[in-house]
């Protein structure tokens, strides 16, 4: 483990599918709920495939209060994203059922094996950075010391879109 999981800190998780997009939004909304109780959920959006030439995406962000670890997390999503079709090995960029990615923990640091907090996508990817704005504007990225909603007020898609869909 390479953090104690006894403090209570708010959880980001970035949510993205292009396989059968509406279907797997609802999975991982469930299974959120599941596992953490309240969760509050940004909209969500359709977006290009960024690194790949793919189907578009559907991207939202998920913010939840938990006790568990940083590596209990992504352990818990990797198993999530396992049960539901997500095939590993074939490629960084590649259509995916489910792609679930720990952004934020508190104000936690931590650059470990599996493990990037804060998530480096947060500054990069609009399909990251916009839904994380609509659920924690007035969070500090704790590298930048910035409001998430600053860091997309001034944000430079370069060519990336988004469109909010209701799903």
């Amino acid at each position: 483990m390479t953090q104690p999981g006894s403090q209570l800190r708010r959880a980001f998780v970035s949510i993205g599918t292009n396989v059968n997009r509406e279907w797997y939004v609802e999975v991982a909304r469930r299974e959120l709920l599941e596992a953490f109780g309240e969760v509050t959920f940004s909209p969500v959006y359709e977006t290009g495939a960024v690194g790949f030439d793919g189907s578009p995406f559907y991207n939202l962000a998920a913010g939840f209060d938990t006790e568990q670890s940083p590596d209990a997390l992504v352990a818990r999503f990797k198993a999530m994203e396992a049960r539901h079709g997500r095939k590993r090995g074939g490629g960084r960029f590649a259509d995916r059922t489910l792609d679930l990615d720990l952004l934020l923990l508190g104000d936690l640091v931590l650059e470990a094996p599996g493990v990037q907090l804060p998530r480096d996508e947060i500054t990069r990817h609009a399909f990251v950075l916009g839904p994380l704005a609509d659920i924690a504007a007035d969070v500090i990225h704790p590298v930048l010391n910035t409001s998430i909603g600053r860091l997309w007020e001034t944000f430079d898609p370069g060519g990336q879109w988004l469109r909010r869909v209701a799903v």
